[in-house]
Order: C-alpha cells, then sequence, then structure tokens
C-alpha cells in the first residue's frame, strides 16, 4: 500500500511491473519499450529490417538458451564476451546483467534489504529532489505516465530514494533518474533496478555522481588522451578551438548513451558494461567520433558560415517568435 508521500508500507510487496516485450502488444506509434515514435518513423522500413532481423534475434536467443541452460551463473570466457557483444536477449539480459556485474551475490547476500530502505524516514530534501525530476523522466514513453497502469513513476520514485538511503554520499543526482527508469523498463522489477544501479554507480562507475564527480571528470580527461592517440585531427581542432572534453562528454558519460543512441543501441552497449566494464563507454565514444571525423573537422569553418548558411534573421523576427512561443507555452 503506498502512503501519501509515495513510500510503501513494509506489509506489502514491492511493486512489479509488466512491461509489454513485445511490439504487436502496443499500438503502432509506440516502440516495444514504450517510447513514442516520431512523426517520421519509416514503417515500412522498419517492417523490412524486422522481417529479417527477428531471425537472427530468435537464433541468439535459442544459443543463450543453450549456453544458460538454467543456471544463475554467467561465465567468463572469450565464447561469451562474443555472445554479449553480439547483444543478450531481451528475457535474458536481466539475469546475465545481475550475475555478471555481482549484483545478483550482493542482492542474495542482503536477503530483504531493499524493502528495509523503502521503509526507512528519508530526508525530504532528497524526495523533493527526486520528486522534481519523475516528471522530466521519458515524457515520451507511455509507461512512466500518470495514466499509465502501473505507472513507471512509482518504481522509479522508489528505487531512486532507495539507493539515496543507501548511499548517502552520493543521494541523487541528475542522470541518475534517466538510468534507474532503463534499468526497470528491461528488468520489470524494483530490486533488481535498485541492484544494478547500485552495481553500476558503486563499483563500475565509482565517482561518477556526487558532489565532486571525480570519476567522471578523470575519464572525460581519458577521453581526450584517447583522442589524441586515435584521432589527433579531432584533437588538434577541439584544443586550437579551446573546447573543453567535458563539452563533448558529459552527456554521453552521465547518461550512458541515453537520449544519444537509440534504446536497442543503449542497451547492446550496457550489455557489455555490466559484463566488461567501463572500457566499453570510450569504445563507443572513440567510434562516434572517428565515424564524424570529417563533420567534425567541417565545423572549423563554422565561424563563416554561421552568417551565411541561414541567410537574413533578423531580431525583430525572432522576438516576434519569442513572444508567439512564450504565449503559446503560458496558455
Amino acid at each position: 500500500m503506498e502512503t501519501r508521500n509515495g513510500t510503501r508500507s513494509s506489509n506489502q510487496p514491492q511493486l512489479r511491473i509488466n512491461v509489454p516485450s513485445s511490439a504487436r502488444e502496443r499500438v503502432a506509434s509506440v516502440d516495444p519499450y514504450g517510447f513514442e515514435r516520431s512523426d517520421d518513423f519509416d514503417y515500412e522500413s522498419y517492417e523490412e529490417m524486422m522481417s529479417e532481423y527477428l531471425a537472427v534475434l530468435t537464433r541468439r536467443s535459442i544459443k543463450w538458451s543453450k549456453l544458460l541452460q538454467g543456471k544463475r551463473r554467467v561465465d567468463r570466457n572469450l565464447k561469451v564476451k562474443r555472445y554479449v557483444r553480439k547483444g543478450v536477449p531481451n528475457e535474458h539480459r536481466p539475469l546475465v546483467w545481475m550475475v555478471s556485474s555481482g549484483a545478483q551475490e550482493r542482492m542474495e547476500k542482503n536477503p530483504g534489504y531493499y524493502h528495509s530502505l523503502l521503509d526507512t524516514q528519508h530526508d525530504p530534501k532528497l524526495l523533493e529532489s527526486i520528486r522534481t525530476d519523475l516528471h522530466r523522466t521519458f515524457p515520451d514513453n507511455v509507461n512512466f505516465r500518470r495514466s499509465a497502469d502501473p505507472c513507471l513513476q512509482t518504481a522509479l520514485f522508489n528505487v531512486l530514494r532507495a539507493y539515496g538511503q543507501h548511499n548517502k554520499a552520493v543521494g541523487y543526482c541528475q542522470g541518475m533518474n534517466f538510468i534507474a527508469g532503463y534499468l526497470i523498463l528491461v528488468s520489470k522489477d524494483e530490486e533488481t533496478s535498485f541492484w544494478l544501479l547500485e552495481a553500476l554507480l558503486g563499483r563500475i562507475l565509482p565517482d561518477y555522481y556526487g558532489p565532486a564527480m571525480l570519476g567522471l571528470k578523470a575519464d572525460q580527461e581519458v577521453l581526450g588522451e584517447l583522442v589524441r592517440l586515435k584521432a589527433p585531427a579531432v584533437w588538434r581542432l577541439l584544443q586550437d578551438q579551446g573546447v573543453m572534453w567535458s563539452l563533448v562528454a558529459s552527456r554521453w558519460f552521465i547518461c550512458l548513451y541515453i537520449d544519444v543512441l537509440p534504446v536497442e543501441t543503449v542497451l547492446r552497449i550496457w550489455d557489455c558494461l555490466f559484463y566488461e566494464g567501463s572500457k566499453i563507454l570510450f569504445r563507443v565514444a572513440l567510434t562516434l567520433i572517428r565515424r564524424n571525423q570529417d563533420v567534425i573537422l567541417e565545423a572549423q569553418n563554422l565561424p563563416e558560415a554561421i552568417f551565411q548558411d541561414p541567410g537574413s534573421l533578423s531580431t525583430a523576427s525572432v522576438s516576434k517568435l519569442r513572444q508567439i512561443c512564450r504565449m503559446r507555452i503560458e496558455s
């Protein structure tokens, strides 16, 4: 049972979330995870691609089922690494992530710990910070809207306040809501999501979150050094323009590529993140930079292009548009 402040009483089980796993269970305008598709979504190309890709997914699922054979452990060898890099099937992701990250062992050694965190008195400032971001978390996902049944905002609130109580040095900071939201969508379970979040923030990405964010800042500098070695022309351009690596990589790293890459791509990255560790974040960043190197290098001509490409743009026209848009928002 929920109290008025969103907490749950100790004599009731935690919320388990049933998120449809098949696109057929959704209207065509929503993807399998509940995210609304854009107006220009190419359904014809998607259906054509999926007609071939479903066979690949089926074969991959069969291979994973044979590999696991009902076991609750994941070996660390080249074969499993190859399987992970090709993508873990959705039905096996929660188990693979939990076991390979050490989260499963932590949960089994601490039975009832998650529930005890929910029943603890919480810092009002922590709760207010979390509540502020709830409605900002995936507004384009139907499962996180208040009209949804169940509304995943409740599960998200529980997971974040439990983690804030568990790790008071970190508490809550922006970015954690999106990560926890993805974990809930994949695991469909609050307690599993909590322990996966604890593995990510506590061991895989230490010091990424919290007041100093030392781990995040250090990894941004590490990326800069890697770019200097792997894409020296890009590195020189950013150095010459005085662009800090925090401007390039902070969003990539702190949200683990959420809202930067498509959902399925992000989950494939997270498969490797839980199995291999944080090195995958640098692999992805370097790939994005190298694949877009020509576009980035063209940006050195941006100052001149700024005053040519847009054509006529008067202050009066901008002011008029601002007024119209402001009235639209206020209404």
